[in-house]
C-alpha cells in the first residue's frame, strides 16, 4: 500500500492535533471537524465519554460528502480528550468563571486525563485506544488563577487549561502520555494506523522535512 492509493482524515479543527500528527511525520489530505453533542450521559465515567466521542466524531466524519469523494481506500482518525476527577467530568470551559472552577479543584490535586482516539479503515473496520495519564498540579495562588485566566489559553479546552502553555508551569508530575494530555496520544495513534495498514513508514520516507 502507498501513499498515492490511500487518504487520511483527521476528524478535527484542534490546530494542536494537526500539529500533532504533522509533529509524528503525517500530513491529512483533509481535515474534516464533526460537529456533536459532547454533553455526558447519566453516570458516564470520564474515560467512557472520551472514547464515545472520539467514536461518534470519526462516525460523523464517515458520512461527509467531502470524506466520500476522497474515495474507498480512506483513513478517518478521530479523538478527544476529557479531564477527570475521581468521576467527575471537568467541562471545556467558555466563561472565565468555568474555567476558574476547574482550575480551583485542580489546585494541588492530581486528576486524570484521558485521551481516546477512532481510527476507522478502509473496509469498514475500526479501531480504539484510550491513553491515561495522571497530572498533578501545584497548589494555586490567587495570582496563578487571575495571571492564567487573563491569558486566554483556557478557553474551549478540558479542564480549563493548556498544557502545551503556561499551564505547564503548573505541573508538578506526570505519568503517562504528554501528547494525550496536549489532545493526541503519538503512541496509540501511530500504532493504530500502523496495525490498520495504513503506510507510516513509506509516509516517513517520501514526505518532506518538518523542521522539527
Amino acid at each position: 500500500m502507498t501513499e498515492a492509493r490511500v487518504k487520511l482524515v483527521l476528524a478535527s479543527a484542534s490546530p494542536r492535533r494537526l500539529a500533532l500528527l504533522e509533529q509524528a511525520g503525517l500530513r491529512p489530505d483533509l481535515l474534516m471537524p464533526a460537529d456533536i453533542d459532547e454533553t455526558p450521559i447519566k453516570r458516564e465515567t470520564p474515560r467512557r465519554l472520551a472514547i464515545r466521542l472520539a467514536n461518534e466524531k470519526a462516525r460523523t466524519a464517515q458520512d461527509a460528502p467531502l470524506v466520500k469523494k476522497l474515495g474507498t481506500k480512506t483513513f478517518i482518525l478521530a479523538a478527544d480528550t476529557v479531564v477527570g476527577l475521581g468521576r467527575r467530568i471537568l467541562p471545556k470551559p467558555e466563561t472565565p468563571e468555568e474555567a476558574e472552577a476547574c482550575l480551583w479543584l485542580l489546585s494541588g490535586r492530581s486528576h486524570w486525563v484521558y485521551s481516546a482516539v477512532t481510527l476507522l479503515a478502509p473496509g469498514g473496520q475500526s479501531w480504539r485506544r484510550c491513553s491515561e495519564t495522571k497530572v498533578r498540579f501545584k497548589r494555586f495562588s490567587r495570582e496563578d488563577v487571575d495571571t492564567y485566566l487573563k491569558s486566554g489559553e483556557w478557553r474551549g479546552k478540558a479542564g480549563g487549561y493548556a498544557v502545551q502553555g503556561r499551564a505547564e508551569s503548573f505541573v508538578r508530575a506526570m505519568s503517562g502520555s504528554h501528547s494525550g494530555v496536549v489532545g493526541l496520544p503519538l503512541y496509540e495513534t501511530i500504532h493504530l494506523l500502523h496495525g490498520a495498514g495504513y503506510p507510516v513508514h513509506y509516509t516517513w520516507l517520501t514526505a518532506p522535512l518538518s523542521g522539527v
